[in-house]
């Protein structure tokens, strides 16, 4: 009564929880990730400013709360940014299809300096810009036309850092190529991170040049000179670059209230800003020492007083100061000296004018009012996914996971007939549930996040048949269906935990060590299999428990139990040397693929840019490449192109993969676009760039995750078993890593971080299985106490063979629905999946065990064990209850002793010898029954061997063996075995 009660209890809270979960699923949102509805996913890596040589934790919190004002400034809706690792940033941002402003809005360092150009703080009021020629007119306005003759020239000034006003606490390196002398990629603090981008290593034929301190090289973009709208200067002209002493004379922390204006005069968009009580004072004074030598100017030109000048008189002689930010002059603007002699006063704010738009001003603005970044941050990592494709990746996950719980279902079904209506009804409050707690959480989806999700099914159908075998078992011995189902919840529970610990185990580190995508498959994996456990264990038993009394649960056959069931007779551990002998080739097959053709590392690793691109018109591979080419995208002359096949994205659809650099992969996609037109605009565009820092970081995180996993799984195995099961483990463990490279170095397969997580689950699928063997040889080693453990391995292995294939099976289904109706990602992850789930099947049985044998058989006693075995009968036979063990204790105790041995009966006579073949025969078969059943079984065959003893002897001719005094020493009869006794003779003394 009391445990139908509790399960009434169980239902009616599954009931209340499922009621809640169908409200959260109607009423909440899902959060999709940016895979799902496309969107913009950035990277950054912290580096060392000269005024934070060190980068730490607290830098990174700072850049974030700033990237999270400069996104909020962007309008996304649901920003994600979360910091990986120790120094870096990882921003998504759903719907934003603008990479490029999204880049130059969050990335952007914000160092804002102010220089005064012809003149400076230094000594006799020297002037800031280094000219090439000082004898030329106008020597401060003529700039070089290229970065690398700026640089050069530079590299010959002198170190200093006059008065500590130098922005740089060291010298500044620049790399450009040997041949062009176009500047490869840019300036850095640290001469080791011009390598970053090729490998950590300098490219061959690139030259080095180093600026020293005090010194800065800055851009002034062209700007229009003259009216004519047909015409625009900005836009056709050539950028020239100055050198400067690095002595500014105001910093970007001395300005407040930064806003996007008009300018009254032109209407042009301008930046307005205030300054700080320090930034007016040292402005004003900026501001008027300038004014001053413009006077001097005008007076040493014409001899006239500047009194006498007018504003355009005085416009040819004033000077002007630079606003530069992050290496590039903003705006110059002119000190008039006739408007402004005694210069500007800092009261009134000052202004950054230039050929902005209104977005690139209020950009500046926004840049300029949430302040610096403490840090530097360079783009390492940059992806586009388009609303498009999006959708086509949710459709196609959507389906792959309701195909796939069809299929179980339906299998579970046809396999387990009224067992498999209660687990197919387990299965759908198991996805409420987890969908609920999808969106009540919330945990963003992702693509990878979904492939979790489908093989969580597969993890909460494994429960499901693991207890649902034991139920069968016991059916099969005869228990009543209340008796066999709870005997198979008890003894399957065990299983079930330490199976799912070890897929929590995996999933917990790959949401540590991998990277972002991964961590949505992981997540989601361990909290399915946290629910599937509750779904699978209480409410399946719950069902059945309430249901267990009822008429036609008393039929096998409406259990699927009908039968002996299938009966593997099969030498395991006699055949494992061949089994050894297919690892090993199939191993070797993989080494050479390894060594000839190696592994197609994709872009995760091996860094890189993958561009996918629907233009709108039909363009050949060379039309593409050289339009990239005459855009000076760097590394177009060597990029694969191709033209590709994707009906969802467009009709002329081209790939372009090669060494193009996170911050050069936002310029493709216009170029493409004003060559031929993209469809859908920037819609068209999907892309995916991988610096060599984020690269070299999943690779390692992905081999420390895979180690850390043996590790961890080993030592979880030493302590639930004990510490030999381990070794077999790691073995079969490393087996499958190993087949399943293999395989994909074999075939050509490009390996992603997906395939990474594949393998980190192959590993919890493996110990899935490994686990149910090894369960089962536990439990049947005190049960066979005088068999041979090739004899305890082989019946066990015949026992849950069934068991082991029909869960392979069930996640075979479900990776196969993957294959067949995921994209391109999820097929990469369930092709890795199938290989591992194949190899992890064979081994678990084939070479796990066997293993776990060849060591176990080494043991003092299983080699006694096998020894007697082998001497009584000559061989050792396949299983335990085939074995025949001369006892000699037994002989002694219940057969006559030979005549002349010097025994004698009670009555003074000697014994007759034993009849030929005397010897009591044991047989040693598993005892599947309860503890006093096996008791009162051995005090039953001990009666039956006397009583044969008495017969041999009585057929030998000899006298009866007359029974001991004393009697054997017999088990103490169970409580059970006390009450049915007690009740015995009640009736005896009633008759």
């Amino acid at each position: 009564m009391a445990n139908r009660r509790r399960n009434l209890i169980i239902l009616g809270l599954v009931l209340a929880l499922l009621a809640a979960s169908v409200y959260a699923i109607t009423s909440k949102r899902t959060v999709l990730g940016l895979d799902l509805r496309g969107g913009t996913e950035l990277v950054y890596q912290g580096r060392p400013t000269p005024q934070v040589p060190e980068v730490k934790p607290e830098d990174i919190d700072r850049a974030i709360e700033i990237i999270r004002e400069r996104v909020d400034s962007l309008g996304v809706s649901e920003p994600e940014i979360t910091r990986v690792g120790s120094d870096q940033v990882e921003i998504g941002l759903p719907e934003v299809s603008d990479s490029q402003r999204a880049i130059d809005r969050i990335g952007t360092t914000a160092q804002l300096y102010f220089y005064d150009w012809e003149g400076g703080p230094g000594p006799g009021n020297e002037a800031n810009v280094v000219p090439q020629d000082p004898d030329v007119a106008d020597p401060y306005e003529r700039g070089y036309n290229r970065l690398y003759d700026a640089v050069v020239a530079a590299s010959k000034q002198n170190p200093e850092c006059f008065q500590d006003l130098c922005t740089a606490k060291g010298p500044t390196y620049y790399m450009f190529d040997g041949d062009s002398l176009q500047p490869l990629g840019e300036p850095s603090q640290k001469r080791s991170d011009l390598f970053v981008p090729y490998d950590d290593k300098k490219p061959p034929g690139a030259k080095i040049v180093a600026v020293p301190q005090g010194t800065v090289v800055v851009e002034a973009p062209p700007e229009d000179q003259t009216s004519t709208p047909e015409v625009d200067e900005s836009q056709t002209g050539q950028a020239q670059y100055f050198v400067l002493h690095d002595r500014p004379e105001l910093s970007g922390d001395e300005i407040t209230n930064p806003e996007q204006n008009f300018d009254p005069t032109t209407n042009q968009p301008n930046v307005t800003f205030d300054f700080t009580d320090e930034g007016q004072q040292e402005f004003q004074d900026v501001t008027r020492r300038i004014s001053l030598r413009g006077q001097d100017a005008y007076f040493q030109a014409t001899g006239q007083p500047a009194s006498n000048a007018s504003v355009n008189d005085a416009s040819q002689s004033s000077g002007s100061f630079a606003i530069v930010l992050d290496g590039v002059v903003q705006s110059r603007p002119i000190i008039n000296f006739v408007e402004n002699p005694d210069g500007i006063d800092g009261r009134n704010g000052a202004q950054i004018s230039g050929n902005f738009t209104t977005t690139q001003a209020q950009d500046l603005a926004e840049v300029l009012r949430i302040g610096a970044l403490p840090i530097e941050l360079t783009l390492i990592s940059q992806s586009t996914v388009s609303a498009t494709l999006g959708q086509e990746a949710l459709d196609q996950g959507l389906k792959a996971g309701i195909v796939g719980l069809i299929i179980v279902l339906a299998f579970l079904i046809f396999y387990y007939r009224f067992l498999g209506v209660v687990a197919g009804l387990g299965l759908l409050v198991y996805a409420a549930f987890f969908l609920a707690m999808i969106k009540l959480i919330p945990i963003t989806l992702t693509l990878p996040g979904i492939a979790g999700l489908i093989l969580t099914i597969g993890v909460a159908a494994d429960s499901n048949i693991v207890i649902y075998e034991r139920i069968k078992e016991e059916v099969r011995h005869g228990r009543s269906m209340l008796s066999a189902i709870a005997e198979g919840y008890k003894k399957g529970i065990a299983t079930i935990i330490d199976a799912n610990v070890i897929i929590l185990i995996t999933a917990f580190i790959l949401f540590v060590l991998a990277s972002a995508g991964v961590k949505g498959f992981a997540f989601t994996l361990g909290i399915g299999t946290i629910v599937s456990l509750f779904t699978a264990v209480l409410f399946t038993q719950a069902v059945l428990g309430v249901l267990g009394r009822a008429k036609f649960l008393r039929s096998p056959s409406f259990l699927g139990a009908a039968g002996e069931g299938r009966q593997w007779k099969f030498d395991f551990s006699g055949a494992s040397r061949y089994f050894f002998a297919i690892s090993g080739v199939i191993l070797a097959i993989g080494a050479i693929a390894f060594a000839t053709k190696q592994l197609n590392l994709g872009i995760d690793f091996e860094s890189g840019t993958r561009i996918q691109a629907a233009l709108q018109e039909d363009a050949s591979v060379d039309e593409v490449r050289n339009a990239l080419t005459d855009a000076d995208i760097d590394g177009a002359d060597t990029a694969k192109i191709q033209e590709v096949e994707n009906p969802d994205f467009g009709e002329n659809v081209v790939q372009v993969q090669g060494k193009i650099s996170p911050e050069q992969t936002t310029q493709v996609g216009p170029v493409l676009e004003r060559a031929f037109g993209l469809e859908g605009g920037q819609q068209g565009i999907d892309s995916q760039a991988v610096g060599p820092t984020f690269g070299e970081q999943i690779a390692r995180s992905a081999v420390i995750a895979i180690v850390f996993s043996l590790l961890v799984i080993a030592a979880y195995v030493a302590i639930r078993f004990e510490a030999k099961y381990a070794v077999p483990v790691l073995i079969a463990l490393v087996h499958d890593i190993l087949i399943t490279g293999g395989v994909y170095a074999l075939v050509g397969r490009e390996v992603s971080s997906a395939t990474v997580a594949a393998f980190l689950t192959i590993l919890g699928y493996s110990m899935y299985d490994t686990i149910i063997v090894f369960d089962r040889i536990r439990e049947n080693v005190p049960r066979m106490p005088r068999a041979a453990f090739t004899q305890i391995v082989n019946r066990s292995m015949s026992e849950v063979l069934t068991r082991s294939l029909i869960t392979g099976l069930s996640t075979v289904f479900l990776i196969g629905v993957l294959l067949i109706f995921g994209g391109e990602t999820l097929r990469d992850f369930a092709f890795a999946m199938m290989v591992g789930v194949a190899s992890g099947t064979y081994s678990s049985i084939f070479i796990a065990a066997p293993v776990l044998t060849e060591w176990k058989e080494r043991e003092p006693a299983y080699r006694s064990r096998r020894a007697r075995i082998k001497e009584a009968m000559g061989f050792v036979p396949t299983f335990p209850e085939d074995n025949v063990v001369a006892r000699i204790d037994e002989v002694e105790r219940h057969v006559p002793a030979a005549a002349g041995d010097g025994v004698t009966q009670p009555d003074g006579s000697e014994a007759a010898p034993a009849a030929a073949g005397a010897p009591v025969a044991v047989a040693e078969r598993p005892a599947e029954e309860a503890p006093e059943r096996r008791a009162e079984e051995a005090a039953e065959a001990s009666t039956e061997r006397q009583v044969e003893a008495e017969r041999s002897a009585g057929e030998a001719g000899g006298p009866t063996p007359a029974r001991p005094e004393a009697p054997a020493k017999r088990t103490k009869p169970s409580g059970a075995r006390k009450k049915q006794s007690r009740r015995q003779r009640k009736r005896g003394r009633s008759r």
